[in-house]
């Protein structure tokens, strides 16, 4: 039935707008329980046995939670005890207006009626409430005393309830009264009533800014907005960083507990700048997390401060938006006898202490778990929260593979039904229809390059001389779009996800295994459908002709998983190319491309780009433990780039090609050129050992790093190009439509994209559907051509090529911890990295790893230390240490801290009275164990 509804509005102008609205009364909402009789059900969710144990409601019955008990009681909603539960859609649409994290937690709990309103309050809930309570007395469930419970932690609504004869409690009694899971009350979170209990008189923090005066203040100018960015090293420091146009960006320094003032990492805050003359430098020293006494004591927040370099400084006022999400760590269990409070150590060390109840604390001990912040009163030095679930025992290899995983916001669950659906029905093959659209390559000799045991093949590459005499390159890239159509749940799981995620023996693929591993893969010998881009060259490698197709291939040579194919095939190009006896076609075509590649490679560098340097850590996994029992570091520089330079080059011509046909939807990505100040520290680096570092171009960096020798350390290039790393810009994703500069500084291209692994990379399948609307080899939707969707897209795709990083890089920290949790105290020559106040930061080549050498110990007295900022040196005693000088140190596991473990490194050589030591005096701390920051 169809009514209208009609209400005027005043506008800003002061005109009166007549709205009317038309809505339907639905006629066939069911209740979706299995005693009903009435509805004509699709299906039924809500059990007949409805019994839990509870002293407050000892009859059989559904729960209906409000809107807030959705919002702030979800950890025990979603607990498995917690069955029968109605989720209105009047509640769903607030929660998801307000929270979306809990929103998509809630889409996992039963999701059993949706019921529409016009007024989404309370008093809606309350209707959909007494619906239900009526429906029900109507079916056979009246006789078994089956009634419906309403949950509310709002005392008026609760009243309006009462007097209206619904059966409505507290949450927080509700879950009490349950007698059988008496743990469920410590996932409860703390309503405001509860917050202040927990807390002293003393108030420790100055009061926040409510909203209106934020947003006056910040449309003023007298406050600005930006994310809360806390320091891993320095928990008494923090950064702002409030975005701008173009370089306009700013990062405002918080030093001190009170100006840091409650914010938690990644929150969106309001700061105020302090007066220039309060303005401070970035504290130079490492604090060491040696036990608590630093953390509790917030006097000793006045860290010597620099007197160069100040940046601007300020304190947070108020916050905008808090960006709480459960936290991995671990429980400090209480010293009192009986306590039920105790305070949980996050993993991550940016993320403060927090204070919670809970009743097993004898269980938790030593396991990892997570916890949730419910607030942080201003008189209270830490957050208070509650108890969300337990992951495990602390150390295990599943448990810190889950907590790394949650911690880096890594979707990693298995893939659902609603995703697996829009798979090919197997067995799959290429259809008459399929061969219509694509231009036939099948006899073109086609290599795949990849790694020994990789199943995710996303290129391949052909090179053939033509009638001409000119070549025939073709970079052959499998074609996952055509599987993943938009718009479907397998597409939206795919963008979700972003990218796959690499840890060490152990891969968490961005789309299901049939298409990564099987379907996409341009596996040998089978035919595959792929995306091609093909140049027409001359042997000077200047292209004559570019063009796309949508392709059909087979690859002609064998991937044969227990021989190094990357090895053969550039054994074949390199030493066999001169090699006149062997004219095979593989052969040929990579003579063809290596000479090709050597050409392209050197008029890359011609032009400024750049080749830098990093340490990639290579682990070998016994088959059986699955345990670490090697470790070795490939250096990344000057390998063989021939299937590498096609790979760029397939990148660039596609992203020309997309901007020219679609210039304010194009999906790129740029590489910013470093502001000069990231360079200081390479240039004082060069600088101590006279060489001259030039910067003012990536040209002109890419020469001075060339011509960067010192004789007798041939060492010192590699170091260099390390260092030099560090000062680049992140690369990112972007919209051609919401950006004006393109440029990728580190390859010296005017234009980029990626293009060349649909199977590992989202970014890389939205182009490819943008080339093949540009070829007219597909159709458009609307989503494709809308730049703020893409420009939204590509921040997602940003965050989580970021955390597969970050989750990459703790993957290789934990299996180094296991690698040296058996091998007692190891001797290694290392290179000084970097110089701080108290510290130096040891590079070892040998295993790809950096450690801290501490000069200041809590357990004995610290030596006298002089830093230079300039240099930058530190003088220890009487010995002055520069960057890349060369140390010998001891290397061992500290697991004294069970939660943070790490590596610890101490001086042997250069030789220091008091401060160096001998390989035999230090031993891995693993008997103690304690929990620090």
């Amino acid at each position: 039935m169809l009514k209208s509804k009609t209400f005027v509005k005043k506008t800003r102008s002061g005109g009166v707008l007549k709205i009317v609205r038309e809505h339907y009364l639905r006629d066939d909402i069911w209740c979706g329980s299995e005693v009903c009789t009435e509805c004509k059900q699709e299906s039924t969710v809500l059990q007949r046995d409805t019994c839990i144990e509870s002293n407050l409601c000892a009859y059989p019955h559904y729960l209906i939670p409000d809107t807030n008990v959705v919002l702030h009681q979800i950890d025990v909603l979603e607990d498995p005890v917690i069955r029968n539960v109605i989720i209105l859609q009047t509640v769903l649409q607030e929660v998801r207006h307000r929270s979306a994290p809990v929103y998509k937690h809630t889409t996992l709990i039963y999701l059993l009626h949706h019921y529409s309103a016009n007024d989404r309050n309370d008093r809606a809930i309350r209707v959909a409430a007494t619906w239900y309570t009526q429906h029900l007395k109507t079916s056979e469930s009246a006789a078994d005393g089956l009634k419906v419970v309403l949950l509310t932690n709002d005392q008026g609504n609760k009243q309006k309830a009462a007097e209206s004869g619904l059966l409505v409690f507290k949450c927080e009694e509700y879950i009490k009264s349950l007698i059988a899971n008496p743990e469920l009350v410590d996932r409860l979170a703390l309503t405001n009533d509860e917050k202040n209990e927990i807390t002293s008189s003393k108030v420790l923090f100055p009061e926040h800014l409510p909203l209106s005066r934020i947003q006056a203040g910040i449309k003023s100018g007298s406050f600005l907005q930006g994310t809360f960015r806390a320091s891993r090293d320095n928990y008494l420091e923090a950064t702002v960083f409030v975005p701008g146009e173009g370089e306009d960006s700013t990062e405002v320094l918080l030093q001190g507990l009170q100006n840091l003032n409650r914010a938690v990492h990644q929150d969106v805050v309001a700061v105020q700048l302090l007066p220039r003359d309060h303005w401070v430098a970035p504290s130079s020293v490492v604090l060491q997390d040696e036990g608590m006494a630093k953390d509790e004591n917030p006097e000793e927040e006045e860290e010597e401060k620099a007197v160069t370099a100040k940046k601007p400084t300020g304190k947070v006022v108020g916050i905008i938006k808090r960006n709480w999400r459960p936290f991995c760590g671990m429980l400090n269990v209480s010293q009192i006898k009986e306590s039920t409070r105790h305070l949980f150590t996050p993993a991550d060390r940016r993320i403060p202490r927090i204070r919670i109840e809970t009743r097993q604390a004898s269980t938790l001990a030593g396991q990892r778990i997570m916890v949730a912040i419910d607030g942080w009163p201003k008189d209270s030095r830490y957050p208070n929260g509650h108890f969300v679930r337990s992951l495990g025992g602390a150390g295990e290899k599943d448990t810190e593979e889950e907590v790394l995983l949650l911690e880096h916001d890594v979707p990693h669950q298995a893939f659902s039904q609603a995703v697996l659906s829009f798979l090919p029905k197997m067995p799959w093959a290429i259809t008459p229809e399929d061969m219509k659209q694509r231009q036939d390559l099948r006899q073109l000799t086609v290599c795949s390059v990849d790694p020994p045991g990789c199943t995710d093949i996303d290129d391949a590459l052909h090179c053939r001389e033509l009638d001409n005499g000119n070549l025939e390159v073709g970079v052959h890239i499998a074609d996952v779009s055509h599987f993943i159509r938009p718009g479907n749940a397998l597409d939206k799981e795919a963008a979700n996800r972003g990218t796959t995620v690499y840890l060490c023996g152990k891969r968490i693929d961005m789309v299901p295994e049939l298409l990564s591993s099987n379907l996409c893969s341009l596996r040998s010998n089978v035919e595959r459908l792929a995306f091609s881009c093909i140049w027409e060259m001359n042997h000077e490698a200047e292209i004559l002709k570019t063009w796309f197709t949508k392709s059909i291939i087979n690859s002609k040579v064998k991937h044969n998983k227990n021989h190094d194919l990357f090895a053969y095939l550039l054994y074949l190009s390199q030493m066999r190319i001169d090699d006149t006896t062997m004219n095979d076609d593989i052969t040929k075509s990579l003579r063809g491309l290596n000479k090709l590649a050597k050409i392209l490679k050197r008029r890359r560098i011609e032009n400024g780009a750049l080749t830098l340097s990093s340490l990639e850590v290579r682990f070998h996994i016994d088959s059986e433990t699955h345990d670490p029992i090697d470790l070795q570091t490939k250096e990344l520089m000057e390998t063989n780039s021939m299937v590498e330079e096609f790979m760029l080059l397939a990148n660039i011509s596609v992203a020309q090609k997309i901007y020219d046909e679609f210039s304010e939807c194009a999906l790129l990505r740029k590489h910013p050129a470093p502001p000069p100040s990231n360079y200081d520290i390479l240039i004082k680096a060069a600088k101590s050992k006279n060489v001259a570092i030039h910067t003012d171009s990536a040209k002109a960096l890419a020469d001075s790093l060339d011509m960067a020798t010192v004789d007798s350390f041939p060492y010192f290039n590699t170091l260099l190009r390390i260092l030099a790393t560090r000062c680049m810009m992140q690369a990112v994703y972007f919209c051609s439509g919401m950006d004006s500069d393109f440029h990728h500084y580190g390859l010296a291209s005017p234009i980029y994209t990626h293009f060349t692994s649909p199977i590992r990379r989202y970014s890389d399948i939205i182009v490819h559907r943008l080339l093949a609307v540009a070829i007219g080899a597909d159709s458009t939707y609307p989503d494709l051509m809308d730049k703020h969707k893409q420009s939204a897209l590509c921040n997602n795709l940003n965050y989580r090529h970021k955390m597969a990083q970050y989750a990459q890089r703790a993957s290789v920290a934990f299996h180094t911890q296991l690698f040296f949790k058996t091998r007692g105290v190891l001797n290694e020559e290392g290179f000084v990295l970097f110089v701080r106040k108290n510290a130096i930061i040891v590079l070892i080549p040998k295993f790809g790893m950096e450690g801290t050498v501490f000069f200041d110990s809590k357990d004995k007295t610290a030596p006298n230390l002089v830093f230079d900022e300039e240099g930058p040196t530190l003088t220890v005693e009487q010995h002055t240490f520069h960057i890349f000088d060369k140390v010998k140190v001891t290397i061992s596991l500290d697991a004294s801290n069970i939660q943070h473990q790490k590596i610890r490194m101490a001086l042997i050589d250069p030789v220091i009275s008091g401060v160096s030591v001998p390989a035999e005096d230090l031993e891995p701390q693993s008997k103690k164990s304690k929990l620090d920051r």
